[in-house]
């Protein structure tokens, strides 16, 4: 299905429909000529260049002082059909419908595509769906992992990639049909949505080694990188799903760009299991002369015959043949600690000194390998306590980090629990201790940075909600939840989530929505409506839910704004029993809402002109609900020490749809331990968690879990030694 919303000119809509693929370039390129001078930054591709630098170096409206609680923050958001888990693109000055937009492009778990206008909330100014001729997106009991990542379904994961000249975009969508699974590259055209001419293609690839040849197999593949745009080829790289679901390997296959004929394809582990290409959803990297960069992550190595890179740096020719490799020499002590190269290979500018050509790589255990990228250095098979034939090597500067960024003369890493660092280059390497640290333990999101040249310059991630510090001193400057009466909260964000920022805006891919955030007065917004009550609730198809849905209106002063007429709204349907209500004098409305005649998650917006929105979220089932384990079960660890993974459980109706709002408790017998939090509260996909730290002496313990209403209880077995 296809949906196209034209604002005005609907006369146009013929045009853009009917004209040929030549005409609509010429069009395109006379558009992109005109794009106003207050819109400067593309984004066409992960973290804004093919080096993974995540570096915007023309930011001119958001600086450090005006980048706070007060001046800056969520905008509105717009609704969509699934988890957005890939990185919105942008196009400033594009002519849709007759006018000129500034254009924000986002795919979803759902197998979707959208253009939204990037600076007005409404109607996408086009949607195309690729569940067609009874496709399906994968459920992801199928897929599984669903108690890591929390994914419902898996169909568009990356981040997709624009040809800018050509007003083309890339992506890779995974469907179910007639019970096959399928990996489709789709190249649409950005100012219709309509599939430019050959597209799109089925993916399908051999590679040969050792004296075999392997297939790609869709249904074990995940393509969950960021696609790579280079030397006009289009580079996809595919890891796993991570849960034994079969023979798994990491794959990087390329098509041409221009006739989507196939390139080459590259297997990192043929004939193995693991080595997955999966870097967080981080972007597959190039540098200028068009070599390809990857991290495999697990895996075993043999670099013989047949050839097997796990936990390798792998650097690929333009036809996607292995050029060159880095594997660390305890590489096997990686594999059992389960601390896998994770992230993108960061290509550094030319540097002086006797290694002009250098990149950055490292995984979860936070060690820094500086790569010479004409030698990487493949293994050392005597090196005991680090890789002597590498550039340098640093310690861990943390653990679990997202990938990092470059920035005049700096590299920004992001650990978990741990502060945020920097550290300078000089003459090709880096400075041995961070010159530049938090005073913030922060979530370990990948760094972004945005900056006016050299001047102005500002860190985002995510923790998980949007956070930004100054780059020069890493002193925080903004954090989503600092905002009064919650305006700038996000619903539930998907797994590794992250941002990108361009010209004075910054997006966010949420599990429902597209959410923008930027200067409250150049957006021209009085203030926000947020919400005090309603919403996450759960009930009955055709039910009352029992808690109105409240709004408050503050204005810029942060004081109530009375007389403020709001506007309900859900594209899911339902009714209202008053959508047009009006603020009273403590800016107060609200109103009740009878959920839709079929399950499912209903995305309800409240707004208002001039007004940030605010958004609800609210799910209709069938009947009686169940309760199930999610993950956390059986885990082994220290006396007092916190166990790594959450213990979680599912709520679903008999539909099998999460519901949302129901309170968890877990039941701790042993002495001790803790539990936080407990109760837990199940969220959108109706997954609670809480994390369990063991008590201090060594013993076996069972800890409980039951909810309201449910029968069954739910057993967690774990063990402090």
């Amino acid at each position: 299905m296809r949906t196209i919303y034209f604002r005005r000119a609907l006369s146009l809509r013929r045009f853009f429909v009917s004209s040929s693929r030549f005409l609509l370039t010429l069009v395109f390129a006379a558009i992109v000529m005109s794009i106003p001078t207050q819109a400067q930054t593309k984004v066409v591709t992960w973290h804004y260049d093919n080096a993974r630098t995540s570096a915007n170096l023309t930011e001119t409206i958001l600086t450090p002082a005006n980048v706070n609680p007060t001046t800056f923050g969520k905008l509105f958001t717009d609704p969509v059909d699934g988890y957005i888990v890939g990185h919105p693109l942008y196009l400033p000055g594009i002519t849709i419908g007759g006018a000129i937009h500034n254009v924000v492009y986002v795919a979803t778990q759902h197998d979707s595509v959208y253009a939204f206008d990037a600076d007005h909330a409404g109607p996408p100014l086009w949607q195309t769906s690729f569940l067609l001729n009874g496709a399906t997106t994968v459920p992801i009991a199928v897929q599984k992992c669903g108690g890591v990542t929390a994914w419902t379904e898996v169909g568009i994961v990356s981040t997709p990639v624009i040809d800018a000249t050509a007003g083309t975009l890339f992506l890779v969508a995974k469907t179910v049909e007639s019970g096959a699974f399928v990996h489709r590259l789709h190249a649409v055209d950005v100012l219709t949505g309509l599939e430019k001419p050959g597209s799109p293609v089925k993916i399908a690839a051999t590679f040969s080694s050792g004296g075999n040849t392997y297939t790609f197999t869709d249904k074990m593949q995940v393509n969950r990188p960021g696609l790579l745009l280079s030397n006009g080829n289009v580079y996809i790289a595919f890891g796993s799903d991570g849960c034994n679901n079969g023979p798994e390997q990491g794959w990087v296959i390329a098509y041409s760009a221009s006739t989507l004929q196939l390139v080459g394809a590259f297997d990192d582990m043929p004939g193995g299991n693991f080595s997955a290409i999966w870097q967080q959803g981080a972007g597959i990297s190039a540098d200028v002369l068009g070599n390809v960069y990857a991290e495999s992550g697990e895996g075993q190595i043999n670099p013989g015959g047949g050839i097997q890179l796990g936990q390798t740096i792998i650097k690929l020719a333009s036809n996607a043949s292995l050029v060159d490799w880095f594997t660390p020499f305890n590489w096997s002590s990686i594999l059992a600690n389960d601390q896998d190269l994770n992230n993108a290979v960061l290509i550094l500018p030319d540097q002086s000194g006797s290694h002009p050509h250098e990149a950055i790589a490292f995984g979860k255990a936070g060690v820094v390998y500086l790569l010479d990228r004409d030698n990487l250095g493949k293994l050392c098979s005597t090196c005991t306590t680090t890789n002597t034939q590498i550039v340098q090597e640093l310690p861990s500067f943390g653990p679990e980090p997202g990938s990092a960024a470059y920035w005049n003369g700096r590299v920004y890493f992001t650990p978990q629990h741990s502060p945020l660092v920097a550290y300078s280059l000089n003459n090709g390497l880096l400075s041995t201790t961070p010159v530049a640290q938090s005073n913030k333990v922060i979530g370990g999101g990948s760094a972004l940075i945005t900056a006016n040249g050299n001047t102005n310059a500002i860190l985002w991630e995510m923790e998980p909600g949007l956070t930004a510090y100054d780059a020069l001193s890493l002193k925080q400057i903004y954090k989503a939840n600092q905002a009064p009466n919650g305006r700038d909260l996000l619903p539930p964000l998907p797994h590794f989530a992250t941002t990108v920022v361009a010209d004075g805006k910054a997006f966010v891919g949420t599990t429902n929505s597209l959410a923008v955030y930027g200067l409250l007065s150049t957006a021209g917004f009085i203030s926000a409506l947020n919400v005090t009550a309603g919403n996450n609730q759960s009930g009955a198809v055709n039910s009352l839910l029992p808690v109105p849905l409240s709004i408050q209106a503050i204005a810029p002063t942060g004081s109530p704004a009375s007389g403020v007429p709001v506007a309900f709204s859900s594209p899911q349907g339902g009714t209202f029993g008053n959508a047009n209500p009006t603020t009273d004098a403590n800016g107060n409305a609200s109103t009740t809402y009878t959920l839709p005649a079929t399950s499912g998650v209903s995305t309800i917006t409240a707004a208002s002109a001039g007004f940030a929105s605010a958004t609800f979220t609210e799910t209709a089932g069938t009947g009686s609900d169940t309760i199930a384990r999610h993950g956390g079960s059986g885990q082994i660890g220290a006396v007092s020490t916190q166990l790594p993974q959450p213990l979680c459980v599912i709520v679903t109706d008999t539909s099998h749809i999460g519901v949302a709002g129901v309170n968890v408790t877990y039941t701790n017998p042993a002495l001790g331990g803790t539990l936080s939090p407990n109760p837990a509260l199940t969220n959108v996909n109706g997954v609670a968690c809480t994390t369990y730290t063991l008590p201090p002496t060594p013993q076996k313990i069972t800890i409980k879990a039951q909810a309201p209403g449910i029968a069954t209880t739910i057993f967690f077995y774990e063990t402090a030694q």
